[in-house]
């Protein structure tokens, strides 16, 4: 099947084939057609397999018709973070390219006085992060009661973060008349709770993540020998050194070296820089402008090493990226399958490495139950033993 055949206009088509997409993939075949018939959607697909542009491309369409008025968006999409918000705008400016729709970002760390700017001269489509949003909407900065169309993404991310109080009182001042695109990685109970309470009759669309189905992302689990009583801080030093003994190695081109913790991206990065690697961060405690440059700056290959966490880098989406190191073993299984799943994309290969000790063991029993694969063992031997 062919974006021909999905019912999209010949802008979006001409927009798509110029990104260089000829064919969809099986969450944009099969939501796209039903997001342009009007239905609701629950979506169950991962990071890495197309989702954005499975709803972005038919609601390109939808706005085709009609007019923007000012502070009433005609549609919302609710995202996360700052650095998700910001990419489905890039989406927007990708595949809108031959479509006059205006759009604007409300996310934190931006100006409001600029964002409201735009939202006094109308918009079509309104990407934000729901806190903000709510903050702007209980000031009087905004009417929600125009929007026709009403994206939640990253459900599963939202519940985690703590937001979806925040989202149910956005719903609760819409026009219940509407059409609502509910898309999570995973489907815990709450999250189900949801879908009953926002949409009426769904299409359920279930995606297997790329990382369980892939065959282009080459899985490595790096064993530390440690004591499991151990003092933490050896064991935390011995991984950044086979980290960087890793990196010697590999034909590495770019890599997102991930971090459970602040404080650990901080010192990774720092030893990187000690021993003569082209790194940057990003976390959560950077301003917005310092994220966009650090992100443009790695997807131009200013940078070659993102040390970074989970909740920062889920708005990066780079088509070629060579390498994924795990510092530390995610504590939720499905941050593995979105932290690998960036690379290997497009029909391109990858490699991602898990850097483990038998402290971590629970963990990366999880993630096998979650895959229903082993990660196989990964030979130091053919590493360095001298870091230097």
């Amino acid at each position: 099947m062919s974006f021909m055949d999905l019912g999209l206009s010949e802008e979006v088509l001409k927009a798509v084939a110029d990104a260089g997409y000829t064919n969809p993939t099986p969450i944009q075949e099969h939501a796209i057609p039903q997001v342009l018939a009007g239905r609701d959607i629950f979506g169950s697909a991962q990071t890495g397999t197309g989702k954005t542009a499975s709803f972005t491309l038919p609601m390109i369409d939808i706005l085709a018709s009609g007019r923007a008025r000012a502070r009433m968006p005609r549609t919302l999409i609710l995202e996360p973070t700052r650095e998700l918000a910001t990419q489905v705008a890039e989406n927007f400016d990708i595949y809108g390219k031959y479509n006059n729709l205006t759009k604007a970002l409300i996310i934190g760390g931006a100006s409001m006085e600029e964002q409201s700017k735009k939202l006094d001269k109308g918009v079509d489509v309104l990407i934000a992060t729901p806190g903000r949003l709510l903050d702007l909407f209980e000031r009087g900065g905004i009417l929600l009661k125009d929007v026709k169309v009403l994206v939640i993404d990253e459900a599963d991310r939202m519940l985690d973060m703590g937001f979806i109080p925040d989202v149910e009182k956005i719903v609760s001042v819409l026009n219940k008349i509407r059409q609502t695109l509910l898309f999570s990685a995973t489907m815990p109970p709450e999250i189900r709770r949801l879908s009953k309470a926002f949409l009426i009759n769904p299409k359920e669309i279930a995606v297997s993540p790329t990382a369980t189905s892939s065959n282009n992302i080459d899985q490595h689990l790096v064993m530390i020998p440690f004591p499991i009583k151990g003092d933490i801080n050896i064991l935390q030093a011995k991984k950044r050194e086979t980290l960087r003994q890793l990196i010697r190695h590999e034909d590495v081109s770019n890599a997102l070296i991930f971090c459970n913790r602040k404080r650990d991206v901080d010192i990774v990065h720092k030893s990187f820089q000690k021993h003569g690697f082209n790194s940057a961060t990003l976390h959560g405690d950077m301003s917005q402008p310092a994220r966009t440059e650090t992100m443009e700056r790695f997807k131009s290959k200013i940078i070659t090493f993102l040390v970074c966490s989970d909740v920062a880098a889920r708005g990066l989406d780079i088509d070629d990226l060579s390498h994924v190191f795990n510092f530390d073993v995610p504590t939720h299984p499905e941050d593995y399958v979105h932290r690998i799943g960036r690379t290997g994309r497009a029909g391109k290969t990858g490699k991602a490495f898990t850097i483990s000790s038998i402290k971590e063991k629970k963990f990366i029993d999880a993630i096998k139950r979650l895959t229903g694969k082993e990660i196989p063992i990964y030979s130091t031997s053919k590493l360095k033993t001298k870091d230097g």
